[in-house]
């Protein structure tokens, strides 16, 4: 079975290991991948940082690619041969139930979604229907007040009438509990699973790693049977892999730099974990914080104007505050390789907090203008670069996608837990072999982004 995995955001891979990324889905790439021996595949969509509009166009742009490459690939395309995955965000960010709508359109009819948000690693579990971040509901978090996927409750029956507009009823949303989750319980809940019709979605509680295996054993034997969707976090994934052991652990990871020279962090999340993060690896005297002054770049903007035509307009008129911004680039680039020459790590951080914005396309704007230029600068760093950390989903995927130009990469593992390290392909023409460390803005403690950056610099961060 292929686990195919559409992925909001370029962290979702936070608990695998040796699979396939594609950040292009033409009918080559998706049938190499295809081929791929992972039992896991994932289309990098980078819906999270789209209008909805937008978030739509690609799902079934992605959609349609695929049916046709599931069509042409050899062996049984069945409904057990596959099983699709939209992954979300565990702190319940996202475009719900759009995503899940359009999938539904292009490549049903489901018999259920599944809705499992629980992500363990980061300390993301649900308990009688109520989703939870370190045994809090996630709607007292900060998460929950995102300009843009912002929502009111932790209940997910009742989210989920919140996220559609009152067109699935809290009432109609089904439940499967912790109990039914236990071993003693793996027929009930298989018998469960087969009775399912008419694509209700299912929450799933989940507190253990081996309450998600249950779940998993169960949707693989129903799979030749039923269609189910599956809407989840990253834990969900290595249950239904069943991937063996990571094959390096984090030291061996850490062993894939390049030589000795320094490497180079990017943050362009500015959620408030990601600003104490921050703060504390700028406190570290082996690095140099360059800023990012995001009012410069929203300035830019807003003296070329947001242009008439609403927000796909964005997209194309992108390349002229690209065009703009070119001297702040120079500038950027200069400070940051004149740290890196130094011996000292350069730390890109854009300028905290989230700016007021004129309107969603606006804020879209800005967004895509910052993760490009900080893209821009990550690619014209010295090609002898040691390692690359990349935090923050948008900056990560315009980093991979526009600023390394890649069309795949492989995931080797994680470095610490949800820290995926990728490698960049052999044949790069910049940055061989580069490790790469994608980091999620809401995962960890204060002082994980230091522990990440200590563990990937050769002499554990000595200055």
């Amino acid at each position: 079975m292929k686990i195919i995995v559409l992925d909001d955001d370029p962290t979702g891979s936070q608990s695998v290991h040796g699979c396939p990324l594609l950040l292009r889905w033409d009918p080559a790439t998706l049938e190499q991948a295809l081929l791929d021996p992972s039992p896991l595949l994932f289309l990098l969509s980078d819906t999270r940082a789209l209008v909805p509009d937008q978030a739509a166009q690609r799902v079934d742009a992605i959609c349609r690619s695929l049916r046709a490459a599931l069509v042409e690939a050899p062996g049984e395309a069945g409904p057990g041969s596959w099983l699709l995955v939209s992954r979300g965000d565990s702190t319940l960010r996202g475009h719900f139930p759009l995503e899940i709508d359009r999938i539904a359109a292009e490549l049903g009819p489901f018999d259920a979604t599944l809705l499992v948000p629980a992500f363990l690693e980061g300390g993301r579990t649900t308990v009688e229907g109520v989703h939870l971040l370190h045994g809090e509901p996630v709607h007292r978090s900060a998460f929950a007040a995102d300009a843009r996927f912002g929502y009111p409750t932790s209940h997910l029956p009742a989210w989920v009438e919140h996220k559609s507009g009152g067109q699935r009823r809290a009432e109609e949303v089904q439940h499967i509990t912790l109990a039914e989750l236990e071993p003693t319980g793996q027929q009930a809940l298989v018998e469960r699973l087969l009775a399912l019709r008419g694509n209700p979605v299912v929450v799933v509680d989940a507190q253990r790693p081996e309450q998600l295996e249950a779940l998993a054993q169960a949707i693989r034997a129903v799979l030749p049977l039923r269609r189910l969707l599956v809407q989840s976090a990253a834990s969900l994934l290595q249950a239904l892999s069943a991937l063996p052991p990571q094959p390096l652990p984090p030291p061996a990871l850490a062993r894939l730099r390049r030589g000795s020279a320094p490497g180079a962090v990017l943050v362009g999340s500015h959620v408030p974990l990601s600003d104490q993060q921050l703060l504390q690896l700028l406190a570290e005297p082996a690095c140099a914080g360059v800023e990012l002054p995001v009012e410069r770049v929203l300035n830019t903007i807003r003296r070329l104007g947001s242009g008439p035509g609403g927000p796909p307009s964005v997209l194309d008129q992108q390349e002229p505050v690209d065009q703009a911004l070119e001297p702040l680039r120079e500038e950027l680039l200069e400070r940051l390789q004149r740290a890196w020459t130094s011996g000292r790590t350069p730390v890109l951080f854009t300028s905290r907090g989230e700016r007021p914005c004129h309107n969603a396309s606006e804020r879209q704007r800005l967004s895509f203008s910052l993760a490009g230029l900080m893209a821009r600068l990550a690619a014209g760093l010295p090609p002898e670069l040691s390692y690359l950390i990349s935090k923050g989903g948008t900056t990560s995927q315009t980093l991979l996608r526009d600023g390394l130009a890649l069309a795949a990469v492989r995931l080797e593992g994680q470095l610490l837990p949800g820290l995926s390290m990728l490698r960049l392909p052999a044949d790069h023409a910049r940055f061989p072999l580069l490790p790469l460390l994608t980091f999620p803005g809401n995962l960890g403690a204060d002082d994980t982004l230091h522990q990440a950056w200590r563990l990937m610099e050769p002499q554990g961060g000595s200055s």
